[in-house]
């Protein structure tokens, strides 16, 4: 499966930013789905994970409460709905796919998409 992930752009302090993930080659209903994000200067981290039927989701504790992972398997998509967004926020995020279970752990992850830039001012 190849995953794009697209919608980052430059943000003030308190906005909110929909990032997409399209997914091409393969269903992406197959797959449970990630969000990782790398801040500038830090390693990848884990955002937010939903399993291939988008009745689980778990969230990094930073995020909780204020970002959304959904999919839409009829369209090939997830999506991250990030609201209240804060500087620290600024990163690269990824989308990501793994067979078998949600997992916060980016190694198990096998698919990767390319980044999208999000960027929050204060």
């Amino acid at each position: 499966v190849q995953l794009q992930a697209s919608g980052g752009g430059l943000v003030q302090a308190g906005d909110s930013l929909r990032l997409s993930c399209s997914a091409s080659g393969r269903s992406v209903s197959r797959y449970s789905m990630g969000w990782f994000r790398r801040p500038p200067g830090k390693e990848r981290e884990f955002v937010a994970t939903i399993n291939s039927n988008g009745g689980s989701t778990y969230y990094a504790d930073p995020v909780k409460g204020r970002f959304t992972i959904s999919r839409d398997n009829a369209k090939n998509m997830v999506y991250l709905q990030m609201t209240s967004l804060k500087p620290e926020d600024t990163a690269i995020y990824y989308c990501a796919a793994r067979t078998f279970y949600s997992s916060t752990s980016s190694p198990v992850y096998q698919y990767w998409g390319q980044g999208t830039q999000v960027t929050v001012s204060s």
